[in-house]
């Protein structure tokens, strides 16, 4: 009896075995697959970013595929339409279709949250055209550097634009903050600290200082974005995308290149 005991427990056992192997053979192949469908994002023994070599599909907008000189050009025509009032109409039934399998933007965005500056408006572009991430003083955070990482490594984009704007809330609180030591609420303290950096470099106190002090809250994030990732460096140090920075005039709606 004790032996057909031990053969009932042998054979529990062995399923059981069998069932946490077979399980976790499908887990491992969910993970390979997955692994080749979105890039390896590599780094070598020594700490730099290398990009893998991986199969690009068609682009769902051929006309997006643009050299970062190409793709600032395109941009800054778009604005330019958009100031004379000859933006072109938009027909959001005509690309639905090409962009259901993908998306491949040729220039990625980080601006001010302000919804007084539209970047598919300023720079007269539809969908699947700019990669837009945004917050309130458009300063650089964890997030919005992975997001411009994927925008650049995986969607290949060759352009990244902050985008800064006149009259920012954001950084004139952080004016207030550095200036007159006022403290604001909840996570708002948060933001006007991140900017501070920019307003203690700008030492003039004349009617002008809010303006010069987004001009450089942009100026650092440019250059931030251009050497504290390994991944944007090194697509940065090989030409393969430029980082700009712009302003935008609240009263023209033009974007003034900065940097």
């Amino acid at each position: 009896m004790c032996q057909t005991v031990n053969n009932k427990k042998n054979r529990r056992n062995k399923n059981q075995k069998e069932f946490i192997n077979k399980r976790s053979f499908l887990k491992l192949s969910a993970i390979t697959a997955a692994s080749f469908s979105f890039p390896y994002l590599g780094m070598t023994k020594t700490g730099n970013y290398k990009p893998a070599e991986n199969f690009k599909p068609a682009p769902p907008k051929p006309q997006n595929i643009l050299s970062p000189e190409k793709a600032l050009k395109r941009l800054m025509k778009g604005n330019k339409r958009y100031v004379l009032g000859k933006s072109e109409p938009l027909d959001f039934h005509d690309i639905q279709r090409a962009l259901i399998g993908g998306q491949n933007p040729y220039a990625a965005i980080l601006g001010c949250s302000d919804s007084r500056v539209s970047p598919e408006h300023c720079f007269d572009e539809t969908q699947g055209d700019l990669f837009v991430a945004r917050n309130a003083g458009n300063y650089l955070t964890h997030d919005n550097i992975a997001t411009l990482e994927y925008a650049v490594a995986v969607l290949h984009t060759p352009l990244i634009m902050v985008l800064g704007h006149e009259s920012c809330g954001a950084v004139q609180a952080a004016i207030e903050a550095v200036d007159h030591y006022k403290d604001f609420p909840g996570h708002i303290q948060l933001l006007a600290s991140s900017i501070a950096p920019a307003v203690r470099s700008v030492n003039d106190t004349s009617s002008t200082r809010l303006v010069n002090v987004t001009k450089r809250n942009i100026v650092l994030t440019v250059e931030r974005l251009r050497t504290k990732s390994p991944v944007l460096d090194f697509y940065h140090d090989n030409k393969k995308i430029l980082i700009v920075g712009g302003l935008y005039h609240l009263d023209t709606g033009e974007v003034e290149l900065i940097v």
